[in-house]
């Protein structure tokens, strides 16, 4: 199997630890196997790809897309290195406003499964950083919303001793008590 599937203190949350072949000349991983996904619990599919790239000590975050636009996403670090956040927004889940935190990066090759109905962010802890990932929805302006990076509700410890550079947008976010959780039903 190429892949190990790590459930994490939000079992929804999973990581997943591609095998990577590597010898002098480089590597070769598999990076998805739908057979292997959906065998392990990720039934999703995947409509769009993402790339971004970011500059050292960029914070972006925490972004989801209303319903019925909700996506789930699948979500790897090809260069650099980051900490990759997850924050739990369903209402009804035993979990809600708690979040989960993992380092990613081209080192380890690790990817975070988040499903539908969380809130993602990320910061570069690295020089630069490049993420890739899968969406199970197609981006939707209209859907998309977000949660205020630092707040104190949710009291993400994102572990940084610097000042974040964050997008307009990201410095206006609204708190948690202030978003409209019917959306995410």
């Amino acid at each position: 199997m190429p892949f190990e599937f790590e459930r994490l203190e939000i079992e929804d949350v999973i990581l997943v630890k591609p095998k990577v072949f590597g010898d002098n000349r480089g590597f070769f991983m598999e990076s998805y196997k739908k057979s292997e996904f959906f065998e392990n619990g990720i039934t999703v599919e995947f409509n769009q790809d993402n790339h971004s790239k970011s500059t050292a000590h960029v914070l972006r975050g925490l972004h989801y897309q209303a319903k019925p636009y909700g996506q789930a996403k699948l979500v790897r670090c090809s260069r650099g290195r980051i900490f990759d956040v997850a924050v739990d927004l369903r209402p009804d889940s035993k979990t809600f406003a708690r979040y989960v935190k993992v380092e990613l990066s081209e080192e380890n090759k690790h990817m975070l499964y988040i499903p539908e109905g969380f809130a993602h962010g990320f910061v570069v802890l690295s020089d630069e950083a490049e993420l890739l990932y899968k969406a199970s929805g197609e981006y939707s302006p209209h859907h998309d919303r977000g949660v205020l990076w630092c707040d104190k509700d949710i009291n993400i410890n994102w572990d940084i001793d610097f000042e974040p550079l964050l997008s307009e947008k990201d410095k206006i976010q609204p708190v948690l008590k202030e978003i409209n959780l019917e959306e995410l039903k």
